[in-house]
């Protein structure tokens, strides 16, 4: 082999030295660049994260203060709508009082409503507030025996006509409920049957008992203490209606035998001013007699005041005289001691005739 080929040959062999060589410098800078870039990027993100804790402590404080106001006051609307809370249930726990006792008292009315010894008294003290609120005492009477010994529950004192008329408080109760209570329509007819037959019986015996010619009027009330039976009545039994009619007995209810109150009470006060009638007429004429001595009277004083007037006037004519003769004798004596006449006696025969005999 000659020179060269060996220079070839070792130029050959270098070249892949020298090419390791630079590549082992180039990569030996770029690790270094890169290390530096890591150096500055890793500075950078901790100065992020330093940046990044610093907003979320700022954050976090903020957010944990205003959840403090937030439960502060969450805290105090929630102590008030507990206290709130706390009156609604007193105000409940009151009330709930009240309905315990109101169903007492409802219970104790249907025991009342269910016994006809106690449902009579009911009606009966009921009948005895309105009559008592609506009338004088002098125009009613409770309890009042007839002359056939019957009781009648009130007597209303009305005059002749149409005359006393009788209040019954009694009414039945058992065949209402009944009808209420009815849940078919079988049980429904049979009770509208009986609730009509009570109801015209009961008619039937205020009529017997309390209509009493030449002694009460020629009817009679019967005083239904339920709004609720009166409603019944008139809405679905008008025939049981017609023939209380044709028996002359007035059903009526609270509400009805209140203005009924009052149309007597009318009455009453029409009948007393028809009494007084006569006693108004006897002192009218008195005072019509009265007027007249007082006319007799006040003329005889007119003339008393026209002959003192005229005496006033004589009088004021005299004075008037005796005034005219003292000026008269003024003048007089003044002509005497200036033209020397003979004297008085003789100046007053000079005076006119009609001054001198005047007086």
């Amino acid at each position: 082999m000659d020179a060269t080929s060996l220079v070839i040959v070792a130029v050959v062999a270098a070249v892949p030295l020298v090419g390791a060589v630079f590549l082992a410098m180039f990569l030996i800078g770029a690790q270094r660049e890169m290390s530096g870039r890591i150096a500055q990027i890793a500075e950078s993100t901790a100065a992020n994260q330093a940046d990044l804790r610093r907003t979320l402590d700022e954050r976090l404080d903020g957010v944990t203060r205003r959840l403090g106001e937030g439960l502060e006051q969450s805290a105090i609307r929630t102590a008030e709508t507990l206290g709130d809370l706390k009156k609604h249930l007193d105000v409940l726990d009151a009330a709930q009082k009240n309905i315990t006792e109101l169903s007492g008292h409802v219970v104790g009315l249907q025991d009342i409503l269910a016994n006809k010894q106690a449902r009579g008294a009911f009606g009966e003290i009921q009948l005895h507030d309105l009559v008592q609120s609506a009338l004088p005492p002098s125009a009613y009477e409770f309890q009042a025996t007839l002359s056939n010994n019957r009781r009648a529950d009130c007597l209303i004192k009305l005059p002749n006509p149409p005359g006393p008329i009788v209040v019954d408080a009694k009414f039945p109760l058992e065949s209402y409920h009944a009808l209420r209570s009815a849940e078919n329509e079988t049980a429904r007819t049979a009770a509208t049957r009986s609730f009509a037959q009570d109801i015209l019986r009961h008619v039937s015996d205020i009529a017997d008992r309390y209509i009493v010619p030449g002694e009460t009027a020629e009817s009679a009330l019967m005083f239904l203490p339920a709004e609720a039976v009166y409603a019944e009545l008139h809405a679905n039994f008008p025939g049981t209606l017609e023939q209380s009619f044709r028996r002359r007995v007035w059903i009526v209810s609270p509400t009805t035998l209140m203005a009924t109150l009052n149309t007597v009470r009318a009455i009453l006060r029409d009948a007393q001013m028809r009494e007084q009638a006569g006693v108004v007429q006897r002192e009218v004429q008195a005072l019509l007699k009265d007027v007249l001595r007082l006319d007799d009277r006040v003329s005889k004083l007119h003339r008393h005041f026209d002959q003192a007037g005229e005496d006033m006037r004589q009088i004021r004519i005299s004075t008037e005289k005796v005034i005219k003769r003292g000026e008269n004798i003024e003048n007089l004596q003044i002509g005497d001691s200036e033209a020397g006449v003979e004297g008085p006696d003789a100046q007053i025969h000079q005076l006119p005739p009609r001054e001198r005999d005047a007086g």
